[in-house]
């Protein structure tokens, strides 16, 4: 199904909602299964305070086990970047097992940053914590990690998968500090309208129990 692009004030609609709450919204499609369209508890966030993160893929390969010099063109890559709708979200798969480098840093969030990047989402390690934090570029990482190794990229524009969930160039990143998914883009414009309906029943219940007239039977007719 052919579908365009989010509009600005459709994707800032889509950041208001955290991950759970799209995840519930994305249930009521049933368009697949509960158990897909996100990464595992692996891939968690480093600067949970950061709140949500949105954008469109651009992903890459990468290894640091070894010294190469990757048969990529690293202003191929960054033009890619660029040709890619915004806003992006780098994601980049460490082909290590286990990763021994970090990619992410310094001086490469602030290119990514440059780019029109939000953040990056990578099963390999990020660092340079302390720098990172202030420029508001989210970390989604497998691990904290000292040094970069011999990181080089391998490829770019292919799907990766990070936390065992397969990401395409394109797919459309939510994350947050529960983790990372990808909502599909053919419901993507009707998640924040189910999203409210969601929130709308949970208040209803939440109401409930917490009033001090709380009573069973009224907990079964609101979940029968």
């Amino acid at each position: 199904m052919q579908t365009t692009r989010l509009t600005a004030e459709e994707l800032e609609r889509l950041r208001r909602y955290d991950t759970c709450t799209v995840a519930n919204a994305i249930e009521t499609f049933d368009i697949r299964p509960r158990t897909a369209g996100f990464a595992s508890p692996a891939i968690k966030s480093i600067f949970p305070q950061l709140g949500v993160m949105v954008g469109y893929a651009v992903t890459a390969r990468a290894r640091a086990n070894q010294s190469g010099d990757g048969n990529y063109s690293r202003h191929g890559w960054w033009d890619a970047i660029a040709a890619a709708p915004a806003p992006r979200v780098a994601v980049i798969q460490d082909l290590d097992d286990p990763p021994v480098g970090a990619f992410w840093g310094e001086v490469q969030s602030n290119i990514h940053r440059a780019l029109g990047c939000a953040g990056c989402v990578t099963n390999g390690g990020v660092r340079d914590l302390r720098e990172v934090e202030p420029l508001g570029f989210h970390y989604y990482a497998g691990s904290v990690m000292v040094s970069h190794a011999y990181v080089h990229m391998v490829d770019f524009g292919t799907p990766v998968t990070i936390g065992g969930l397969e990401i395409r160039p394109g797919d459309l990143i939510h994350a947050d500090m529960h983790g990372v998914q990808v909502i599909p883009e053919a419901i993507a414009r009707e998640i924040p309208d189910a999203a409210e309906k969601i929130i709308a029943k949970e208040r209803t219940i939440i109401s409930l129990c917490q009033s001090p007239g709380f009573e069973l039977d009224a907990l079964k007719r609101l979940q029968p």
